[in-house]
């Protein structure tokens, strides 16, 4: 090993643990993209402050007993965005494709949660076995907003039109329109709101998301950070009241981390209307999903 590689590092890696691409098995990618918002902008600033509150938080897993530093982890950097939302979202399904090829488990870091859009068009003729689970508390089906039929409102229903996944489940739902309710109801979307979470508590949930998502081959799961209440994430682009907690979240998220899993994302941070707690909250998430997919990988 030579001393620029044993004494020198790109400072902004994810967890600060970087494998080669060749060795690892989760591979990272932050797509710094917000050009749609509607409310508050700054997503794009999201991927590399997660990663620096990742730098700045303690790795090991009590919920799954494993450690993020003893994991196969690669970081890429960050994918060339564009202004153009479509132009965008190919260009990520083709570098998701690419992973994917090789083998390895993508964690997507946003920007808007219009790019899970480009990670399912990424997994290719596998999305049509795939459940996607969005904890979100939008439904984010509408036909169009502000003039726009590609955008972090509309991208959920894109997905079940043209990329068509074997089921959609979103979780911490609690902010919609009329049109979206009966676009859910007439497409077979299933939902489970913040209130029936709270009534019916986490490991009822838990159970009937298991429950649904058994006859799938695969599973991907998609965290948008307004799913928590702004008290424990401010700095989100559409801030909801009446939300989850996060140990609520973790304990969800991580419930479903079996090996059918393929990917995940946690994307819509906004660093600069806080003091750094909603990144702190998304590096946890990403920490405690990737622990529970490294234990469900061993069979643990």
């Amino acid at each position: 090993m030579s001393d620029r590689e044993l004494y020198v590092s790109q400072s902004n890696v994810f967890s600060g643990v970087q494998r080669p691409f060749k060795k690892a098995k989760y591979v990272v990618l932050g797509v710094p993209f917000d050009v749609t918002s509607t409310y508050r902008t700054g997503a794009r600033f999201g991927p590399n402050a997660v990663r620096q509150a990742s730098l700045n938080i303690e790795t090991y897993s009590f919920r799954s007993g494993i450690d993020v530093e003893d994991l196969a982890l690669h970081d890429l950097g960050d994918l060339h965005t564009s202004t153009s939302p479509k132009r965008t979202v190919d260009v990520l399904g083709l570098v998701v494709a690419d992973v994917l090829a090789a083998k390895k488990l993508p964690v997507v870091i946003g920007g808007e949660h219009t790019i899970t859009l480009g990670v399912m068009k990424g997994l290719g003729d596998k999305a049509r076995k795939t459940a996607v689970v969005s904890f979100d508390a939008h439904l984010d089906l509408r036909k169009e907003f502000m003039g726009l039929t590609l955008s972090h409102t509309t991208f959920m229903r894109v997905i079940n039109e043209e990329v068509k996944p074997a089921k959609i489940i979103e979780v911490g739902t609690r902010a919609v329109c009329k049109e979206e309710l009966g676009y859910a109801d007439g497409s077979g979307i299933d939902f489970f709101t913040a209130q029936q979470i709270r009534k019916k508590g986490v490991a009822q949930i838990i159970q009937e998301l298991k429950e649904e998502l058994e006859p799938y081959e695969n599973v991907y799961l998609t965290v948008d950070m307004d799913v928590l209440d702004p008290a424990f994430a401010p700095a989100v682009q559409n801030p909801e009241p009446e939300g989850l907690e996060t140990h609520t979240l973790l304990d969800i998220a991580c419930g479903l981390c079996d090996r059918r899993v393929v990917g995940f994302d946690v994307v819509e941070v906004a660093p600069l209307y806080d003091q750094g707690i909603s990144a702190i909250n998304s590096a946890k998430v990403i920490f405690q999903m990737l622990c529970q997919l490294e234990r469900a990988r061993k069979g643990q």
